[in-house]
């Protein structure tokens, strides 16, 4: 229970719309922690086992808005937000806080900030930093922009389902920091699943490489070592060379391609990394290729 700003004792109530995985950890989460969870999808079968457990089922995305003044969206992108919103009029958006943990660029963020603003909504942009089993757990935590009052007034049901990282008041702030991250996990992945194709060509199982993988992925040190450096605007090629680069990726696309494994994701880094020695960056370090990476 809560107390609300008139000093009344109020349950705790919020409502959920899109019960994808990581929608239904979230009313999972709510429920587990004695909530009032109202929920929506576009297949109502897939609220059946959170309503089997007491979570109540809107009729229509307008049932599901107004029964609470926190709405959670959980959605595929923001074109999938516009098409249910579209199905209530404006004004069961009326003074209702939704908590945008759908993805998409900081440009939709800010437009659906503004759109919801003109209906008398506010956003709070998110982006969760870990997948649906990690909902609820302790080191679980969202990038948050928005309005700092507007986050803090729901601060105990955000935190329900993972930790704050507050960004600032530009609604873009937190889309963006996710897509950063995005972009670097599946870039990050993509790289080991290629090794262990490369692998298993040479009959080494996912298990036995696993230790390896894991020591190899482990970037913390070199992360630590080149952040400030590339503040202070430091490729020095004491450490490292792009024409090093060059020269070992040359080697894993050669094994690749002895292997019988598809080379176009070393080669495609390849390219970039000879894009930085035509741009003259051969004697310098790899940070370098951050303003290689600049130029599209």
């Amino acid at each position: 229970m809560v107390r609300s700003s008139s000093g009344r004792v109020r349950m705790k109530s919020v409502t959920l719309i899109g019960l994808g995985p990581m929608g239904q950890a979230m009313a999972g989460a709510y429920l587990n922690s004695g909530y009032e969870v109202t929920v929506w999808n576009r297949t109502p079968a897939r609220a059946d086992e959170l309503v089997a457990r007491g979570a109540r089922r809107a009729e229509s995305v307008e049932a599901a808005l107004t029964a609470n003044e926190l709405v959670v969206l959980s959605l595929t992108d923001y074109d999938a937000m516009d098409a249910i919103l579209a199905q209530a009029p404006y004004t069961a958006l009326a003074g209702r806080t939704l908590a945008n943990l759908t993805s998409d660029t900081p440009g939709r963020a800010r437009q659906a900030a503004a759109w919801l603003a003109e209906r008398g909504a506010v956003q709070i942009t998110g982006g969760v930093q870990v997948p649906p089993p990690g909902i609820g757990t302790p080191d679980a935590m969202t990038y948050y922009s928005g309005p700092r009052d507007a986050i803090e007034a729901h601060r105990s049901a955000l935190e329900v389902l993972t930790g704050i990282d507050y960004l600032g008041e530009d609604q873009g702030l937190a889309a963006l920091y996710y897509q950063i991250g995005i972009d670097m996990f599946w870039t990050a992945l993509a790289g080991y699943l290629h090794g262990q194709a490369v692998a298993e060509a040479n009959g080494i199982s996912a298990e036995d490489f696993l230790p390896h993988a894991v020591k190899t992925m482990d970037l913390r040190y070199f992360l630590e070592f080149y952040a400030p450096r590339i503040t202070a605007g430091d490729h020095e090629g004491d450490v490292d060379r792009v024409s090093m680069g060059v020269a070992s990726l040359e080697h894993v696309l050669h094994t690749a391609q002895a292997s019988g494994v598809d080379d176009s994701l070393p080669a495609a880094v390849l390219k970039i990394f000879r894009r930085g020695v035509t741009a003259g960056h051969g004697h310098d370090s790899l940070t370098s290729l951050i303003d290689v990476l600049k130029r599209r």
